[in-house]
């Protein structure tokens, strides 16, 4: 059986590869840049566009489930021919799909619903690989981390647990039709997200809780337009329950315990 997985160079794909491959699993890969993929040896790494369907035909061949995303490009930008992408897996006799990050009235999760496949939408709350990408930089520069809302809870989840999730659903099955919420085992705030992770760096991380109103200045100053501000303000001050409700998904499909934030900052240490 050969599993394709899309979306194979982002933080949850690369993982969903990882996966398959540990379960001795034929694994495909679809990346727009295949020579820049830089994935393990043993996979079939092949070129193709999700927004570009045209593309895709040679990658759904054989294929027997995918891991789709809803979005496509840099600007992460929503999936609008998911129609054309469902009737080519049906065309190609794919048997069942995951959709990362899934939305029952999208395009792709329509398409879904009224296609032949066994699928499952999988959706994860904020994800632990997001600190990387909004602390890292300012903590090698030994900087202090400033946000607003430092009590605020996050039931993150680890984005190697999202991926194992996706792996079984893929290879088992066993959800059709049903959103699998995915957390950590615990909801943290963000400030004791700062002393977990100095202590998996041996060195403190300093937080500064800002207002609401310096949390919008420092973001303009970054050149975040108003729209994106208004998303953060409300994000991260008015946090859905969903988002700090912890859910034991992970351990429930996958048979192991969701992984802590404290383990996350352990193996990602050396990035900050």
């Amino acid at each position: 059986m050969t599993f394709l997985v899309t979306g194979a160079t982002g933080t949850v794909g690369r993982n969903v590869v990882a996966e398959l491959l540990e379960t001795g699993h034929q694994v495909r890969a679809l990346t727009r840049n295949p020579e820049k993929a830089g994935l393990p040896e043993g996979v079939e790494v092949v070129a193709g566009d999700l927004a570009q369907p045209e593309t895709l035909d040679a990658a759904f061949a054989g294929v027997t489930a995918v891991h789709l995303i809803n979005f496509a490009g840099d600007n992460y930008e929503p999936l609008e021919n998911g129609d054309l992408i469902v009737k080519l897996a049906e065309k190609h006799g794919v048997r069942r799909a995951t959709v990362l990050g899934g939305r029952a009235d999208g395009p792709l999760e329509q398409a879904l619903t009224g296609s032949e496949l066994e699928w499952t939408l999988l959706s994860p709350v904020e994800f632990m690989s997001n600190t990387k990408q909004w602390w890292a930089e300012t903590i090698r520069a030994g900087e202090v981390i400033k946000e607003p809302f430092g009590g605020r809870l996050s039931a993150m989840v680890h984005e190697r647990d999202i991926a194992a999730v996706a792996a079984k659903v893929l290879v088992d099955g066993g959800y059709d039709g049903e959103e699998l919420v995915l957390t950590g085992p615990e909801a943290v705030t963000t400030e004791e997200k700062a002393r977990q992770l100095g202590a998996a760096i041996g060195k403190e991380v300093a937080f500064e809780e800002l207002t609401e109103a310096g949390a919008r200045e420092m973001w303009a100053a970054k050149g975040m337009g108003p729209e994106l501000i208004e998303f953060l303000v409300d994000a991260l001050g008015n946090t859905p329950e969903i988002g700090y409700t912890v859910v034991g998904t992970v351990e429930r499909v996958t048979g192991r315990p969701a992984r802590t934030f404290a383990q996350w900052a352990q193996e990602n240490a050396a990035a900050f």
